[in-house]
């Protein structure tokens, strides 16, 4: 399965130089009572770099990622896209700019697919016009979905939906919560691959929240580790296989690289 690019009617892409936006935390922090979920965490996402935080749960991951289109305010530090401080732009008109997809998709079960995908241009008060159809050929469905209810479509189709209702408004930065943790293996991975195909080819900045370490490997290019509200490693793909990165990141290096090996074993 991919997803080809097609020509649009509204260019899909934003940010500087034609690449997604540059994404800057510095000393964020962020507590539920007393727990901390974030501790004064600094991260710098490159424009058009595709980012993969891993870590155990309840290591701040998910939080993170939901500090930049503001579904949560830190205590204190800053976030900033582009150079621009998030808290001086209206959380409606932020969040235009910003994709979001997530583990339970989030479709609006009494919305055809072509409602949810167009729901985002609406709020926003565009005509989705000839939207909807470049969004569904962009991510490989048939036309004919279009009509249908989200609950008749399997859960990589679903998915899918989801990813083009985040393009609607042609973002340019997308952050994926355990976008395909929920899919079966097959459908997971080659969601996986075709994202990553669709980050290069509109020129994406991708923040990605995952539980698989695998998958983090093979489809980012910069790994965040985090554990009890820190970032404990940050590095690439390669440096990690290599052995780099501190414990902690290797304790999750070692779960596909023992996998590999008892499957090697089994021959």
């Amino acid at each position: 399965m991919t997803w080809s690019p097609r020509t649009f009617t509204k260019p899909l892409v934003t940010g500087n130089n034609n690449r997604g936006p540059a994404v800057v935390l510095e000393g964020v922090s962020k507590a539920y009572g007393a727990a901390i979920a974030l501790d004064r965490v600094s991260l710098d996402v490159a424009a058009g770099s595709f980012v993969a935080l891993v870590g155990a749960s309840g290591s701040g991951k998910s939080t993170l990622i939901r500090t930049i289109n503001r579904l949560i305010e830190p205590d204190s530090g800053s976030v900033s896209i582009d150079g621009r401080d998030l808290r001086e732009q209206p959380v409606h008109q932020l969040r235009r700019t910003i994709g979001h997809v997530i583990q339970s998709v989030g479709l609006f079960p009494h919305m055809s697919v072509a409602e949810n995908i167009a729901i985002g241009l609406r709020i926003a008060g565009e005509a989705p016009g000839k939207r909807v159809a470049e969004l569904l050929d962009l991510v490989d469905l048939p036309q004919e979905m279009a009509d249908r209810s989200p609950a008749t479509l399997s859960g990589g189709q679903q998915q899918r939906v989801g990813v083009a209702r985040a393009l609607a408004t042609a973002p340019g930065l997308m952050l994926l919560d355990e976008p395909f943790g929920a899919l079966d293996p097959l459908t997971r991975d080659a969601l996986a691959r075709a994202y990553r195909a669709l980050h290069e080819r509109l020129a994406l900045t991708s923040i990605m929240v995952t539980h698989d370490m695998a998958e983090a490997l093979l489809t980012a290019d910069r790994i965040v580790v985090m554990a009890a509200g820190r970032i404990v490693a940050d590095a690439t793909p390669a440096a990690l296989v290599r052995g780099e990165g501190g414990g902690e990141a290797q304790a999750l290096v070692a779960v596909p690289r023992g996998h590999a090996e008892r499957l090697a074993a089994l021959r």
